[in-house]
């Protein structure tokens, strides 16, 4: 196996740039970088740090300096420790130390006294340190414990016996660490509520007392005003869309504290055509979304990418392909990643990270080619009898709602995926729409869609003819595709690699993918098709079916030639739903 390099430099301190741009405050210090590290024993830390690390990357990636497997043993533990130095007019009012993700649950101290802990692989965390600081150097260490395989937490794809469509697992930190001063009278939180049909924005406030805000658009003040709690914006938006992706630039003010932050108009759902056909929505408007499964994992990162610059040309990227949809499949990223999307024109489908036990093949993925559907309240069946696995999922879902419903982009959330770690899918379908009714949800990707409970009906389909199956709900092909092709020296593994659907030489495989595109899937719009999201953006490991390699640097079609394709697409779905 080839630990393959991208391009990228990731600096000395790696992802250095703000990490929230949805709520920025002037004071930032990015604790990323090289921090002291050892592998020791649960419930204490090491005497000594007998090596380095590079913050944000996870030991088991290149880019972490580290590059191997370190929990070997069951009590194996993480050991992380950073200094740093801080002036005076740190210790007033309030410090907060975040974390972007730790994988999987981390114990964390500040100058040897411990401030909190945190249970969840990708989600974000934060502990007020106030008391713990002092003028001049302090330290941050970390105790973390990964054992999510055997926990049935959420873990996504990584497993510890990677192959096919299962990858390398990591541990620790992998996210940005850093830390924002702010005063006592503060803003808590700032949320967006676009009503489309009223092109009106309610805006609620968390904060310590009454505030100030000014409204721009490109940087013309629009509207501006006070309140003393929550307040609706009244204007000419907009809308926000990936043809013309619109935001509107806001500033917060409580007291001292200056908030910098963005919104948008848009609106997703379902409506029906005029044949009376169901479909997915984009502005109160039937929409044709052509995307990408989105997997996010990279060569030398893992589920890290190597740098902002990276994510951005990656974007620009599928943005030149002709794609107007990602599926982000069962990770979460910063929140930058989130930013690019508003700002450059992409809809997400967010997946909620899945868990529970051993995935049964049989069971989950070959029964349902056969049309066997069975109840998922049947935890045995779906490896999910572990109850403490199944409460943390309903905690991660929570906080990934929480973390990323400001998004302009994200128009859909995805439960459960292929029937990994399913249960319970209609209460928590229930369950996540009391919380968010602003996006669609898609309780089961792919199958099991048991008592058809799903928003949409969702089709996985590699293998078998593509088709849209009689439904009363939009039809997606929510991945389809995956074809594969091996491109020597850019692959994890030269002698193994998985794919659905393999050619040997890039002229056959862009032919089949030009037939697929044109003949295969374009007829299905007329015929209700929603949505096609392909497999996938990138090989990962021993997938091959990327558009482009792991390494990120050979592109396995033309940009122009996959947005022709795309372009057809548009042009089909405008002719059958206007």
């Amino acid at each position: 196996m080839i630990h393959l390099k991208t391009n990228y430099n990731i600096g000395e301190v790696p992802h250095s740039q703000y990490p929230r741009p949805q709520f920025i405050r002037d004071s930032f210090l990015c604790l990323n970088g090289k921090w002291g590290f050892a592998v020791g024993k649960a419930g204490t830390l090491p005497n000594e740090y007998t090596e380095e690390i590079l913050v944000p990357f996870s030991p088991e990636c290149i880019n972490s300096g580290i590059g191997k497997q370190v929990l070997v043993e069951k009590d194996d533990v993480l050991c992380y420790k950073k200094s740093f130095e801080l002036t005076s007019d740190w210790l007033n009012g309030i410090a907060l130390l975040h974390f972007g993700a730790v994988d999987y649950y981390c114990e964390v101290f500040c100058n040897n006294k411990k401030v909190g802990s945190h249970k969840g692989g990708f989600t974000a965390f934060t502990f007020d340190v106030s008391k713990y600081l002092v003028e001049g150097i302090n330290e941050i260490s970390l105790i973390v414990k990964d054992d999510t395989e055997n926990s049935g937490a959420g873990r996504g794809k990584q497993s510890k016996t990677p192959g096919g469509i299962w990858y390398t697992p990591q541990s620790g930190i992998w996210q940005t660490v850093w830390m924002e001063k702010i005063p006592v009278n503060h803003i808590e939180a700032i949320d967006y509520y676009p009503n489309f049909e009223q092109n009106e924005v309610l805006v609620k406030i968390k904060a310590s007392s009454s505030v100030s805000y000014q409204v721009f658009d490109e940087g013309n003040l629009i509207v501006s005003g006070e309140s003393n709690g929550d307040f609706l914006l009244k204007y000419d938006f907009k809308p926000w869309s990936p043809e013309n992706p619109k935001l509107y630039d806001i500033k917060v003010t409580c007291g001292e504290d200056v908030i910098k932050s963005y919104f948008a108009m848009r609106s997703f759902g379902i409506v029906e055509d005029k044949f009376g056909k169901k479909r997915l929505s984009l502005n109160g408007k039937p929409y044709f979304f052509s995307g990408l499964l989105d997997q996010g994992y990279w060569s030398d990162g893992l589920l890290t990418y190597p740098s902002d610059e990276a994510i951005y040309e990656e974007l620009v990227l599928l943005k030149k392909m002709g794609f107007n949809t990602l599926r982000k499949h069962i990770k979460i990223e910063p929140l930058r990643w989130y930013y690019y999307c508003d700002k450059l024109g992409f809809v997400v489908w967010q997946d909620f990270v899945n868990g529970g036990g051993e995935y049964k093949f049989n069971h989950i993925a070959t029964f349902p080619f056969l049309g066997f559907k069975h109840r998922d309240d049947d935890y045995a069946y779906f490896a999910r009898e572990n109850e403490k696995g199944r409460k943390a999922f309903v905690k991660e879902w929570q906080e990934t709602v929480e973390q990323l419903k400001n998004c302009v982009c994200i128009s859909m959330w995805t439960i459960f995926n292929e029937g990994w770690g399913q249960f319970d899918s209609a209460k928590m379908q229930e369950a996540v729409k009391l919380v968010d009714q602003s996006r669609v949800i898609e309780s089961i990707s792919g199958w099991h869609d048991y008592k058809n409970q799903c928003d949409i009906k969702s089709l996985h389909t590699y293998y078998t003819k593509l088709k849209v199956p009689k439904d009363l709900r939009p039809v997606t092909l929510s991945e389809f595709g995956g074809y594969s092709l091996k491109i020597s020296g850019h692959v994890f593994d030269e002698k193994k690699f998985f794919g659905y659907k393999k050619f040997k030489s890039q002229e056959k495989f862009v032919v089949a993918l030009k037939k697929l595109y044109k003949e295969k899937l374009l007829p299905l719009i007329s015929k209700g098709l929603s949505a096609a999201i392909y497999t996938q953006v990138s090989d990962v490991e021993e997938e091959i079916n990327g558009l482009v390699t792991y390494d990120r640097k050979v592109i396995k079609i033309a940009p122009e030639e996959m947005k022709a394709l795309n372009e057809a697409l548009y042009a089909e779905a405008n002719k059958v739903i206007d």
